[in-house]
Order: C-alpha cells, then sequence, then structure tokens
C-alpha cells in the first residue's frame, strides 16, 4: 500500500459558520483522533491575501490527513463523520490527494510522510512546516509579504496558501506546481532565496520539515473550479 495524503479545504460565509469552524480546531480533536484508519492529522487556520500572512482568514480552515491508501481517504474524506459536518456548514470545500516524494525534517517531533516509490513527473506540491522561534517572530513576519507578492505573481503556481496550528508560531505554506523545474526556478530566485538564506544563517525555526508531493487526484472545487484546472494552461 502506498500512503496518501489527503488536504481538505473549508469555506465559511456566516459569521455562526465561522465561530464553529473556529471553536472545532478544539472541540473536533476527540473525533479525528477516532477516525478509522486515519494516521497522522492536524486542524489547521488560514492567512488572509495570499495566505502567508500574520492576519487570520476566519472564512478558510483546513483539515490534513494521512491514510493508507487512495481508496481509503478518498471514501473517510467524503463520508466520515467529522469531515462530512465541515462540508455541510461550508458554501465550499476542496480536497487533493497526494503521495510524498520526499521529506525532510519532523513535524510535532515525528515525520509524519512516508516516500511513495511511485514515479510521477506531473503536478507537483510543496508543504513546508515550522515553528517560528519567538524571539525573531517580527523579523520573520516582516519578511513574508515580499514573499507572498512574488509567489502570487507566479503564472505557475496553481494553488498557494498559508495555513497554520498556531498563528505566527507554527506555519505551513502549501502551493502546487506544474512540475519540479518550474517550483525550483522560483525556490532559488528573490526573496524567497533570500529568507532560506536567513533561516539556515539565523537559525529562524526551532524545527521544521519540507515535502514535496506527487498529486494524485481532487474532488470538490475552490473558487469555483478546481484548482488543478489550471495546470492544464501553464
Amino acid at each position: 500500500m502506498t500512503q496518501v495524503v489527503s488536504l481538505s479545504f473549508f469555506r465559511f460565509d456566516s459569521m455562526a459558520a465561522r465561530i464553529w469552524a473556529f471553536a472545532m480546531m478544539g472541540l473536533a480533536r476527540r473525533a479525528m483522533s477516532r477516525v478509522p484508519e486515519i494516521g497522522f492529522w492536524k486542524l489547521c487556520g488560514s492567512g488572509t491575501g495570499e495566505g502567508f500572512t500574520p492576519i487570520p482568514n476566519t472564512s478558510v480552515y483546513a483539515i490534513l490527513a494521512t491514510w493508507p491508501d487512495e481508496k481509503t481517504a478518498r471514501k473517510q474524506t467524503q463520508s466520515e463523520r467529522t469531515f462530512a459536518r465541515y462540508r455541510t456548514k461550508s458554501v465550499e470545500n476542496w480536497t487533493v490527494y497526494m503521495s510524498a516524494g520526499s521529506v525532510r525534517g519532523e513535524w510535532a517531533g515525528q515525520t509524519p510522510f512516508i516516500v511513495s516509490k511511485l514515479a510521477n513527473n506531473g503536478p507537483l506540491a510543496v508543504l513546508t512546516r515550522a515553528t517560528i522561534r519567538p524571539s525573531i517572530l517580527m523579523r520573520f513576519w516582516k519578511r513574508v509579504p515580499d514573499i507572498s507578492r512574488v509567489i502570487g505573481n507566479d503564472p505557475n503556481v496553481a494553488f498557494k496558501v498559508g495555513i497554520g496550528e498556531v498563528p505566527w508560531l507554527h506555519q505551513v505554506t502549501f502551493s502546487i506546481w506544474p512540475d519540479a523545474t518550474k517550483m525550483a526556478n522560483f525556490a532559488r530566485t528573490g526573496h524567497h532565496a533570500e529568507a532560506i538564506k536567513s533561516v539556515r544563517e539565523e537559525g529562524w525555526f526551532s524545527e521544521e520539515l519540507y515535502a514535496r508531493f506527487h498529486v494524485l487526484s481532487d474532488q470538490g472545487t475552490w473558487n469555483g473550479g478546481s484548482p488543478l484546472k489550471v495546470l492544464e494552461t501553464v
């Protein structure tokens, strides 16, 4: 079996639905831990704008989870009670299914993603997760807007968002690209490259994880359609 990672996004419209989603960041933990066949999982909020900002977006929340295979992932994310409640409350939802191509580092003291041996030259998703040292919070968040503007203007990125478990301290960035070459061209230039250099030289993070994924499939819509459709025109 090949481990499959699901990342589900939910958009909430009304104030009541937003309050419900915020409360579920704590209340849904027990239910999530009891979901059959689920492995590693995280409930996340999101940032505004391109997503890579310290200002929370109260309308968008996400659930990341690992599963033993794609069939199980699709079944559970579409039928399990907790996921179903999120979908019912939301005005739009989208889930992307992936297998890990490479993983480096740890998330909460563990390596949650198992690298797949499947060859895939298609779309690539990149996830970075970091615990930011409190002593450099201001410096980190001053640098992030420059990176956000650059990635937002890149015509090759099909989807980008910033999510996290704890605002300001735990940051997850997620983006989808047509292939590894286009992603690498962005990562090695401009503000992003400068930020990576500062991370290494100044020790911004107390823990970090970097993972690349093969995009397998998706379900649902975001902004009225599938973000993967963008890749057909890139």
